[in-house]
């Protein structure tokens, strides 16, 4: 029996709460926006109080009979080609530990390339898995990394026939992607599992002119950011699941240990109106959404000082294997700026936001919610930007390591450094210590640092430079980066 997408079972279970005009005595205390404070109702408005109630024993009964949730979920898996679906209101951060704590147990090894998000070594810091790091393919010339080959994979498992599986990120938030399938068939061979964090993927399986989908490719686990490519709420994600390397009970069970037992009904009204929204009218949308960056990209182009990354750029041998052209990543070296100064410029002269930024790019992402009038207001900043880059000074400079000298040795379990006996030390005397934090510029949210990796001269120039021309850095202990927390000698 074909799935009925017309159907959006929390949405359509909210609207019968609110036309059945409940009374309730449990939680939210703010008991439909009546308790709210007056302030907070006129900013947030009613409708936010209104949709905000227990999931069970409110949205539904308190033993869950009318299947609320999980007729979401079996029909958010069928518009994704996934035998199973979880939903998450706590992001992918929360989902993508769940699919490691899935695969892989404390002292086991698990395949991971060394690009991956700061929540990836959260989820290793949690769980103890021994992470066998799988080298990105670096781009020395533009400074930036590109999701691991297949044959990378291969390599690795070949020394380390014991991993339990293996993760990859794709696409990245540059917006370049794996050979997912080539990948996947190296992990079927051995009989293990996938995953792959797609958080910037959410809107891949609904036009065929995007890169491939991780579960049409054939990956066993795909995490996904709603709210990032989509237009769920901040903090929607969805796990899907295939195949029978990972048992479907096993996954929830890992995720029920690290999710809320308070899950925002809000968020899944989110995700499941998301999910009819594309089913209904996907390829439509982002067929235009397509056209609409199209254009972007070549009006940045015609910018003095800014240029597109696009395909030339990104993929080719030992570089990315697909390009996803949403994410507008534009580098500005031409302009004598760094994207740190771009991007406070953007925002505080023009009211534009962008995403991206580094020490030589800002990254502006175009989705189906843009049209003409957003995206002429973009280009106008644009352009304002690059007339007033000469008045910004000079760029700062950041001492960007090449790629050798950017990877240091993991010479200690994240969980021990992380957890064993620590000392603060000068920034000067770091090198040649253990790291015991993360270090992560933000965004893209790709640790410099991890806890047991040896520091080196260059990785700690680089974030001092950086920290210094305006780079974020929300995870060390000192937020100055006067010192770095490491192992206490000896330990």
């Amino acid at each position: 029996m074909a799935a009925d997408h017309t159907q959006a079972p929390v949405l359509q279970a909210l609207a019968e709460y609110r036309g059945k005009g409940r009374l309730s005595f449990t939680p939210p205390g703010h008991k439909q926006a009546r308790g709210a404070d007056p302030a907070v109702r006129e900013v947030l408005g009613d409708a936010v109080f209104l949709g905000d109630v227990l999931a069970s024993g409110g949205l539904d009964d308190r033993l869950k009979r009318g299947r609320v949730l999980e007729r979401a979920q079996e029909l958010m898996a069928d518009a994704v080609h996934a035998d199973h679906t979880f939903f998450s209101t706590c992001g992918s951060s929360l989902s993508v530990k769940a699919a490691m704590l899935a695969v892989a147990g404390p002292h086991e090894k698990l395949l991971i390339g060394r690009d991956a998000h700061k929540s990836v070594v959260s989820g290793l810091i949690l769980s103890g898995i021994e992470p066998v790091w799988v080298e990105p393919r670096w781009d020395a010339e533009r400074h930036l990394a590109h999701p691991p080959s297949a044959a990378e994979y291969e390599a690795a498992f070949a020394a380390h026939p014991d991993a339990r599986g293996a993760l990859i990120t794709s696409p990245t938030p540059y917006g370049t992607c794996a050979d997912l399938r080539a990948v996947a068939e190296v992990c079927h061979r051995r009989s293990v599992p996938l995953i792959v964090d797609e958080a910037w993927g959410a809107h891949l399986p609904f036009h065929p002119d995007l890169p491939s989908w991780a579960m049409d490719a054939g990956a066993d686990i795909c995490v996904t950011s709603i709210h990032k490519m989509g237009s769920g709420l901040e903090q929607g994600s969805v796990f899907h699941l295939q195949g029978d390397l990972v048992p479907p009970e096993l996954l929830g069970m890992r995720a029920d240990l690290l999710s809320t037992t308070s899950p925002s009904v809000l968020i899944y009204a989110g995700l499941d109106g998301w999910r009819r929204q594309m089913a209904l009218r996907g390829e439509e949308l982002l067929g235009a959404t397509l056209e609409l960056a199209a254009g972007v990209r070549a009006a940045v182009e015609q910018i003095d000082g800014m240029h597109v990354n696009d395909r030339a750029d990104f993929c080719g041998p030992h570089l990315a294997d697909d390009f996803d052209p949403l994410p507008v990543v534009i580098d500005i070296t031409g302009l004598g700026i760094t994207g740190f100064q771009a991007s406070d410029w953007l925002r505080e002269h023009r009211g534009i936001d962008a995403h991206l930024t580094d020490h030589r790019r800002i990254g502006a992402q175009i989705t189906y919610g843009d049209d003409e009038e957003t995206t002429g207001e973009l280009l106008a900043a644009l352009k304002g930007l690059a007339g007033a880059a000469a008045d910004l000074g000079p760029a700062p400079r950041v001492a960007v390591p090449s790629p050798d000298e950017l990877r240091t040795e993991q010479v200690r379990l994240p969980r021990d450094a992380f957890f064993g006996p620590t000392e603060n030390v000068p920034v000067s005397r770091a090198a040649g210590r253990i790291a015991a934090e993360m270090i992560t510029p933000y965004p893209p949210g790709i640790p410099a640092v991890l806890p047991g990796e040896l520091l080196t001269r260059p990785v700690v120039e680089y974030l001092r430079t950086g920290l210094a021309a305006g780079m974020y850095l929300p995870d060390p202990s000192d937020p100055e980066l006067n010192t770095i927390r490491v192992l206490a000698e000896g330990a």
